[in-house]
């Protein structure tokens, strides 16, 4: 089994893409043999920029992407893209229509789009979202983007993942104010006013604008607020210019950067503990009786929770 994921390694690291794909998908299934499979990629990780793309559903984050892409493309820049769509709370399956958005790119070499559903996971990413970033740093691109589902201000798990966010807003649907609330403000490297060629655009850079100069202290620097018309291209080689510029100046803040490894590690805990106990107590047959007791309104679900605590002695 080990020797079929270092193969499926070498394979991916010599620049196939076939191994690249397959890579990503054991990871994602979490097939048995995935975390040393991962504590392999690590180390040959670290070189790419991960820019995330955030926004209210509707904003144009696709076709935006599928621009920034290209004109990235056109600069010898070679680009991965994690495309998050969101999964059937019945099924987990998911439309993962970001590649009929992206048919520019698609066929471009070094230019590799990846679609994944979010499989229940909150905050606009799909769990092993991270990891996926981490295999196309390890197969050599330089800049990966995700495009996240566009859930709107729950969107603030992105910063996990990116070392810069891009805030998508779109004129006359009040996303000005949207932008300013529950931590989208405080994630923003950049806000992108698409679609600017309808009414409003210049009202919602304003508001915008305005609010950032209110939360700012004089020491900090003005977040760029910028105009895009997606559709068109317009704009689109402003706003690649200043990502690279803010890219050079240093991409990653040290704060930021320890905060996204501790909660990597702590969210890498949490999903392989619960595995582990949901797979112990479906064996010995604690989970189904557990659930038969609430059922008759015999216990809780929050007693049921401390007694299994107990029994681990973490209580």
């Amino acid at each position: 089994m080990w020797e079929d994921w270092k193969s499926l390694i070498v394979e991916m690291r010599k620049g196939s893409v076939r191994g690249l794909a397959r890579l990503i998908t054991r990871v994602e299934n979490r097939e048995p043999g995935w975390m040393d499979a991962m504590q392999m990629i690590y180390p040959m990780t670290g070189n790419a920029c991960v820019i995330g793309i955030t926004g209210s559903p509707g904003a144009g984050k696709s076709t935006l992407t599928d621009r920034l892409a290209r004109e990235l493309f056109d600069r010898g820049f070679k680009i991965g893209i994690i495309a998050v769509d969101p999964s059937s709370p019945f099924s987990g399956g998911a439309l993962l229509g970001d590649r009929l958005r992206m048919k520019e790119v698609s066929t471009l070499d070094d230019v590799f789009i990846r679609s994944m559903a979010t499989r229940g996971a909150l905050g606009g990413l799909n769990l092993s979202a991270r990891d996926v970033v981490k295999i196309m740093d390890a197969f050599g691109k330089d800049i990966i983007l995700i495009e996240t589902v566009g859930v709107g201000q729950d969107e603030v798990e992105v910063v996990k993942a990116a070392d810069m966010v891009l805030v998508v807003c779109v004129p006359g649907m009040g996303d000005g104010i949207q932008a300013i609330k529950a931590g989208i403000m405080e994630i923003a490297d950049i806000f992108v006013v698409n679609k600017a060629d309808q009414g409003e655009a210049d009202q919602a850079v304003a508001d915008i604008s305005a609010m950032l100069e209110l939360s700012s202290d004089e020491t900090s620097s003005q977040v760029p607020v910028l105009k895009t018309i997606a559709a068109t291209g317009e704009g689109v080689l402003d706003l690649v210019t200043i990502m690279l510029k803010l890219q050079e100046v240093g991409r990653i803040r040290s704060s930021w950067h320890e905060e996204r490894i501790k909660e990597e590690i702590l969210s890498l805990l949490e999903k392989e503990v619960a595995y582990i106990l949901r797979c112990r107590w479906d064996q010995n047959g604690n989970l189904d009786q557990a659930v038969k007791q609430v059922i008759a309104r015999k216990k809780d679900p929050y007693s049921i929770v401390q007694e299994m605590l107990a029994l681990m002695h973490l209580q």
